[in-house]
């Protein structure tokens, strides 16, 4: 019989990686960068509504990180601002039209 325990390794070996992987702060950086882009292309009402819906979406998923928490929430807002934006712009061309 073995004195390794293989099942318990890879176990604790699942358990790092998983731990690794919420530390990390990608994914609040990447709805950060979206909710920028999102604000930039507001003007154009449909593009900012989608892109600002995204910047929500991964924000809403990071911020359940706590390495990413701040980014998350500052995603999310922008992304809220860039649909707001979108509806404005949107408005303002059906007044003028």
């Amino acid at each position: 019989m073995s004195t390794e325990n293989t099942v318990a390794d890879r176990l604790l070996e699942d358990a790092r990686k998983k731990t690794a992987k919420s530390e990390s702060p990608v994914l609040g950086k990447v709805a950060l960068i979206v909710g920028a882009i999102a604000l930039l292309v507001s003007p154009i009402s449909i593009v900012g509504w989608i892109v600002g819906a995204v910047a929500i979406g991964l924000g809403a998923a990071a911020v359940g990180r706590p390495a990413a928490a701040k980014m998350a929430k500052i995603a999310m807002l922008l992304g809220g601002a860039a649909i707001l934006v979108g509806v404005f712009f949107f408005t303002l061309n059906l007044a003028m039209s």
